[in-house]
């Protein structure tokens, strides 16, 4: 009987996978050079695969904020070990937040965008934009020194600051690099080897993106979350986690058309009647993870600060939802 199913497993993967090859393979017409890989896995197998202008699936690429779903993972991974909570204060793990317009706030807030402080990525002149994160000479100090404009808790505002801000509470309370903490809590029980993570002025790695993955590592990660925090029989992150991570807890279909609700750092989406949580970045980098029809669809993109390759990413996932299993 075993033999039996694995040889009809063996057999309709070819027929399942070649309609989705097809799909992928319009791509290659783009008529912008710059998207990269897109990868399709259903149960954990690895269905269609391809790679575009020059990318390899050795190629370490930049997934941008797509990192900020990552950040929320080992929030999670540190909160399944007693280090934290959401419903914790930043100031309760970080002293040094203590009198800054980030007392008081909890990780809730701040995983969900919704802290109160004065950053908007999408507004140049907001204190608390990324460009002047990323250009301060002292990101710590930058980041204590934006102030509120909102009663935490109120309002959604995008923005890297937060994420930021997630990543140096996850080093207090943890008592370990950011980076350290991944390769211990994520990437070593997932099996990823490579990586490479940019780090800001003060030598933090960058819990608001530029993280750098391979595609299938980020499909594993996918399929991990897909399988409610465990893999191969191995558990990395608590179901009750990731169902906090990816409730529906802040309606942003006004202001975000490619998403309808917001997690913690993850994105959700309704297509029709299928739910979709995806991670995304600037570019059009995706992580999208469907459990309707137990599939990840991984997409990765250079396409930076360019509107196309957001478009092209739903485009993508849309032809793929719409392909007969």
């Amino acid at each position: 009987m075993k033999k039996l199913l694995c040889l009809l497993l063996l057999t309709a993967l070819p027929a399942l996978a070649q309609p989705l090859e097809e799909v992928l393979a319009r791509w290659d017409r783009d008529q912008h050079p710059d998207l990269r890989s897109v990868l399709v896995m259903r149960d954990g197998v690895i269905v269609a695969e391809r790679y575009y202008n020059g990318e390899t699936a050795d190629t370490l690429h930049d997934i941008r904020s797509a990192g900020k779903s990552i950040t929320a993972l080992l929030v999670g991974a540190a909160a399944d070990r007693g280090k934290l909570s959401p419903d914790g204060r930043i100031d309760s793990y970080w002293p040094a937040a203590k009198g800054t317009a980030l007392q008081g706030v909890t990780l809730d807030q701040v995983l969900t965008m919704r802290s109160g402080l004065a950053a908007f990525d999408e507004d140049p002149a907001s204190p608390g934009n990324e460009d002047k994160l990323d250009e301060a000479a002292d990101p710590i100090a930058f980041a204590l020194a934006v102030p509120a404009d909102a009663t935490p808790g109120t309002r959604y505002r995008y923005n890297s600051l937060t994420s930021y801000v997630a990543g140096i509470t996850i080093e207090q309370a943890t008592g370990m690099d950011l980076e350290a903490f991944a390769r211990e809590a994520l990437f070593a029980p997932l099996g990823i080897t490579r990586w490479q993570w940019l780090r800001d002025a003060a030598h933090h790695p960058k819990g608001q993106g530029n993280l750098f993955l391979r595609t299938r590592d980020l499909a594993r990660i996918g399929q991990m979350v897909l399988d409610q925090g465990m893999y191969q029989g191995r558990r990395v992150i608590s179901a009750a986690w990731l169902r906090a991570a990816l409730a529906p807890r802040v309606a942003i279909g006004e202001v975000d058309r490619y998403a309808d609700h917001y997690g913690y750092f993850w994105y959700q989406k309704t297509y029709g009647n299928t739910v979709v949580h995806f991670a995304s970045g600037n570019g059009g980098n995706k992580i999208y993870v469907i459990p309707a029809s137990r599939s990840v669809v991984v997409v990765t993109s250079s396409a930076y600060g360019k509107g196309y390759g957001q478009r092209r990413s739903a485009a993508i996932l849309q032809a793929i939802l719409d392909t007969p299993p």
